[in-house]
């Protein structure tokens, strides 16, 4: 127990660290403040992670990135995981040939690679954030749906679920006082695991330039930049890539553990 509590402190040290060099790296060297005299200079004092082509600093715009991919992450897995947590809980409180109905439809779309759908959708719709903000949450619902689902019809299935039903209440009071709360550490497994495959498929997105347009940036835009030079400056590549991988990492220890917990 006592080592879990110092590698909170240590971890919560450093992110502290990490935000205050943040902040002092973009109040003097602003994200989008060019020196196209300096160009591309490899990492220094003065600039962290160094500069791009344009004289940009490169911590700077990944701080940047990072704020970009992290929202569009976090607002997008709540809109797949409030979809799926409604229909998994319509399918698995309803029964029958409701569900039966509602589950074949996940089966038929599950094997469909639907990373395409989205590449399609942006395409046809437009390289609008709302709409990939659509199209990313209409590809993550389905794993929180069958989820939610199967802790449903255990929980449907509890004496004090059948009580309340012998009591005469509401199927929408049952479903919001009673069966909701007893699954809300689900709903937050769910966000926590669906999360670092939004990140990672609106980067790819980003990265093959139909996701998050300029002059906007998160670091799926920046690694496909840095990939151009990554012979002549390979810095610019290796420092968004490594906060990539460390985002993504995190995160899925993180929602691990959040499994292991329930």
């Amino acid at each position: 127990m006592r080592k879990k509590s110092i590698g909170v402190y240590i971890f919560c040290f450093i992110a502290i660290l990490v935000i205050l060099a943040a902040f002092v790296s973009i109040r003097h060297y602003p994200y989008y403040q060019q020196d196209i005299a300096l160009g591309a200079v490899a990492p220094n004092w003065s600039h962290w992670f160094g500069t791009d082509r344009l004289g940009r600093d490169l911590f700077s715009r990944v701080v940047y990135a990072c704020c970009i991919s992290l929202s569009v992450g976090f607002l997008t897995t709540l809109l797949a995981v409030s979809f799926g947590t409604i229909y998994g809980t319509i399918s698995g409180y309803c029964g029958g040939k409701i569900d039966l109905i509602l589950m074949r439809i996940v089966d038929i779309l599950y094997p469909i690679p639907l990373t395409l759908i989205v590449i399609l959708s942006m395409i046809v719709l437009g390289k609008h954030i709302c709409v990939l903000f659509f199209a990313i949450s209409i590809v993550e619902w389905m794993t929180t749906a069958r989820i939610i689902r199967a802790e449903v019809l255990r929980i449907k299935e509890s004496g004090y679920i059948q009580v309340a039903k012998g009591l005469g209440q509401r199927e929408t009071t049952i479903v919001w006082k009673h069966m909701l709360p007893n699954i809300t550490g689900i709903i937050v497994v769910c966000f926590i695991i669906t999360l670092p495959s939004v990140i990672v498929l609106e980067s790819f997105l980003s990265f093959l330039g139909i996701g998050i347009q300029p002059p906007k940036s998160s670091l799926g835009i920046l690694i496909a930049e840095g990939a151009n030079f990554m012979t002549t400056s390979p810095w610019q590549v290796i420092f968004p890539s490594m906060v990539f991988v460390v985002i993504i990492l995190t995160l899925t220890i993180y929602g691990d553990r959040m499994k292991k917990t329930l």
